[in-house]
């Protein structure tokens, strides 16, 4: 599990990492090069009145999720506009950084998101919940998001994650974008040890598993700007 460090502001950060997601072309066939390295897909996911769909990998405390716009009416309404998911898919060939991350409570116990945020309630969770989005992020930078509630992925028991790769608990999530300064959501999470930035031209998401204790690697590149580290 990625731990936080005390992020030297009021509180210490008490979040971890949900998911994590790679915009994709429709019906996610990116999906087939995590197939062939040797990762298991789980449960394909809808997000009713939300426009999105998706294919998913899961691992012992994460998943990665490809999303797709499956609806571009509902993925354009007001309210969904907000999650900026339709300009992060539309644009990801022209300059819209694809990846998203989710964040979570680290235990049972609700807390504040780690980061100036709004709220989003889809109609696809109980109305007296939330996702909350980060505020003043470009689009050069990954979606951050938040539970939040404590979230455990119902039925994530049934999923698959003994994959032919010898990974086990995600342990670092790593996003290479263009040069420039850090939205302060960003700034905070990097302090905290959740995410890491470097710059670099082209966008890519590396994923460690382990603390990378085996010292190999896969590239999906070009199907997926993804590595993946164990």
């Amino acid at each position: 599990m990625i731990n936080a460090r005390t992020s030297g502001v009021s509180r210490p950060i008490v979040e971890v990492v949900d998911h994590v997601f790679v915009c994709c072309s429709v019906g996610g066939s990116e999906a087939d090069a995590l197939s062939r390295a040797g990762l298991k897909e789980g449960s394909a996911n809808t997000h009713p009145g939300q426009g999105t769909a998706c294919r998913r990998f899961f691992f012992s405390n994460a998943y990665l999720e490809l999303i797709w716009v499956s609806d571009p009416r509902e993925a354009r309404t007001e309210a969904v506009l907000e999650t900026r998911l339709w300009e992060r898919w539309s644009k990801r060939s022209d300059g819209a950084c694809p990846f998203g991350i989710v964040l979570r409570p680290a235990d049972t116990a609700p807390c504040d998101p780690p980061f100036a945020s709004r709220s989003y309630r889809p109609s696809y969770l109980p109305p007296e919940v939330s996702i909350e989005i980060a505020r003043d992020t470009p689009l050069t930078e990954p979606g951050l998001f938040f539970f939040s509630f404590p979230h455990g992925r119902p039925g994530k028991a049934l999923q698959p994650t003994d994959h032919q790769l010898p990974i086990g608990s995600l342990t670092g999530v790593t996003v290479w974008k263009p040069a420039g300064l850090l939205s302060a959501a960003a700034e905070r999470l990097q302090n905290a040890g959740l995410i890491s930035f470097r710059s670099a031209d082209e966008y890519l998401m590396e994923l460690t598993f382990d603390d990378a204790t085996i010292g190999a690697s896969v590239d999906l590149r070009p199907a997926l700007s993804l590595t993946l580290r164990w």
